[in-house]
């Protein structure tokens, strides 16, 4: 291939002034060329200054924010941990105080069993002894009392249980909210130590998109404050509960130990009581059998006595009828005869007055038996109540409180028994 060789049109000669003119035409040029250039770089430099300086001040300020963000999740996730850790443990309180409460009510089975039996045994009592004495009447105040106080008891582990499952769900909150604030705390740590010589940085396609989620900061620290307050009213509650639970333990304990001595005193008293009118009955008793054990020698006395004026008797009459047979002149009434008369009469009399005096010595002897057998019935049923009222006081002796010694009387005043290690065996 043959290469083809141009000639060029030589330019037209210039004149000297147009030589000159078109000198200073390429100088003013250059000049203007170098002027725009100058002022280019000039407002390039600027341009960069100012933007370099702008996205360093933006970046320092962006920076800052996030710091300050972190900063306040830090103390929110501070806040919110330590309000988590103070309802795990008023929770683990209240438990404690429930299971407590729990045990105190299982306690009242107890009296509750041993009042029941004993109204049932002093129901046993039989004739005039079932009465409604004032041990009958704090007997049953006892009984009403430990069903109130097991009612009390029912009604504060209910709360009790209603307020941990409030706590679990306030749980269930706190723990939602610090895995979101400790997700939120990495991200923005991440993007603080994000820089422009990170590998994992690209455009995006949208950045300036609002997520759908997306709340304003007044609102996200509303809800951080509503969270704060709902948790700390929690706790106030559950203190309050606590402080209830262990105040009707106490107060329940209290009045049932109180009852339980005013209803012992009762007891005690009936059985004094009882034992006197017992004791007075067997001495009754004593005197008529004495007395009827006199009255029986004196009713033999008598009766022998009658006996002999009956035979007297017998023996004036026969004396006085056989005298009537005497012959003649000799049947006279001499003193002899008003004598036997006499004697008769007299022997009648005292006959009649022995035999009213025996009539009235049975009748006496009738009614103090009748009396003794009557004395002999009530002294059994007072000694079937006493022996009733002692089994039911030995009953209630199961009810009287352990009496501490030494180390562990001091530990429960103390009130620190949980605190001191259990031995083992």
């Amino acid at each position: 291939m043959q290469s083809v060789v141009t000639y060029e049109k030589p330019l037209p000669h210039l004149s000297l002034p147009d030589w000159d003119a078109r000198l200073y035409g390429l100088q003013v040029t250059a000049d203007t060329r170098r002027a725009d250039a100058f002022d280019l770089r000039h407002s390039a430099r600027q341009l960069r200054n100012e933007t370099r300086i702008k996205t360093e001040w933006d970046s320092y300020h962006n920076n800052n924010r996030l710091r300050a963000r972190v900063y306040e999740i830090e103390q929110w996730k501070s806040t919110l941990q330590e309000l988590l850790n103070r309802l795990d443990r008023e929770m683990n309180a209240l438990k404690e105080e429930k299971a407590s409460t729990e045990r105190e009510l299982e306690q009242l089975n107890l009296p509750l069993l041993v009042c029941s039996e004993c109204l049932s045994n002093r129901d046993g009592r039989r004739s005039s002894e079932l009465t409604y004495d004032l041990a009958d009447t704090e007997l049953k105040k006892e009984l009403c009392v430990t069903e109130s106080n097991k009612k009390l008891l029912i009604d504060r582990c209910q709360s009790a249980w209603e307020k941990i499952n409030r706590l679990e769900v306030v749980k269930f909150k706190l723990q939602l909210d610090l895995n979101d604030k400790n997700e939120a705390l990495q991200i923005d740590k991440d993007m603080l130590n994000l820089d422009k010589d990170c590998a994992n940085i690209t455009y995006k396609t949208d950045p300036l998109k609002t997520p759908k989620r997306m709340i304003t900061y007044e609102q996200w620290l509303e809800k951080c404050e509503a969270t704060k307050k709902m948790a700390e009213d929690e706790l106030q509650d559950t203190l309050r509960l606590r402080e209830s639970l262990f105040v009707a333990r106490e107060r329940a304990r209290n009045t049932l130990r109180a009852q339980t001595d005013v209803t012992n005193y009762m007891m005690r008293k009936r059985i004094y009581d009882t034992q006197r009118a017992r004791n007075e009955l067997q001495w009754q008793k004593m005197k008529m059998e004495e007395n009827m054990d006199k009255l029986t020698a004196e009713l033999k006395i008598m009766g022998e006595q009658f006996a002999d004026k009956v035979n007297a008797l017998k023996v004036a009459e026969t004396r006085l009828e056989t005298r009537g047979y005497r012959p003649g002149i000799e049947l006279a009434s001499d003193e002899a005869d008003l004598g036997l008369k006499e004697e008769v009469h007299n022997l009648k009399e005292s006959i009649r007055q022995l035999q009213e005096k025996l009539d009235c010595a049975k009748a006496t002897y009738n009614a103090l038996e009748a009396a003794s057998i009557k004395i002999a019935l009530d002294l059994n049923d007072k000694e079937h109540s006493l022996e009733t009222d002692t089994r039911a006081l030995e009953m209630r002796a199961a009810l009287e409180p352990k009496r501490l010694q030494g180390l562990e009387r001091n530990l429960v005043l103390a009130r620190i028994t949980d605190e001191v290690p259990k031995m083992e065996m």
